[in-house]
């Protein structure tokens, strides 16, 4: 099996907005916490309203994203789906399905707490990104 070389995984995990404030350095210490996993062609990787415990950065391969039942958006290599899980462990809030055999690279939340722990500066950088998502929603939520 091909896996995509660390500066790939380190690039997709940078434009992730929970990890936008982190240095390099620390995001390849990230990645080595992730492992591959695999989807076939129409497999759900997540399901809606279902428990998950696992956030996933796609490497190779496309997924749909539906909410209700509807097709909201459509991810490649590089996207990524999951993120929330990290922090809460709730419920999923969409669907995620393989339209093709994709690879992914993922971790739980088990293994984020320790790298936090091991790099608490890492931790205000995820906080301020959440707090920019935060106020996005809030814009944009119906008054």
């Amino acid at each position: 099996m091909i896996t995509a070389p660390m500066a790939d995984v380190v690039e997709s995990l940078s434009r992730v907005p929970l990890f936008s404030g982190i240095g390099r350095e620390k995001l390849a210490k990230l990645s080595d916490r992730m492992a591959e996993r695999s989807f076939s062609e129409g497999k759900a990787a997540t399901e809606e309203g279902k428990g998950g415990a696992a956030f996933w950065v796609i490497e190779q391969g496309e997924a749909t994203v539906a909410v209700k039942g509807e097709i909201v958006r459509t991810l490649g290599p590089g996207d990524f789906f999951g993120e929330i899980a990290l922090l809460d462990e709730g419920v999923r809030t969409a669907t995620v399905t393989a339209v093709t055999d994709m690879r992914c690279r993922g971790m739980t939340p088990w293994e984020f707490r320790a790298f936090v722990d091991e790099n608490p500066d890492a931790a205000w950088a995820m906080l301020q990104a959440l707090a920019v998502r935060l106020r996005e929603s809030e814009r944009r939520a119906p008054s």
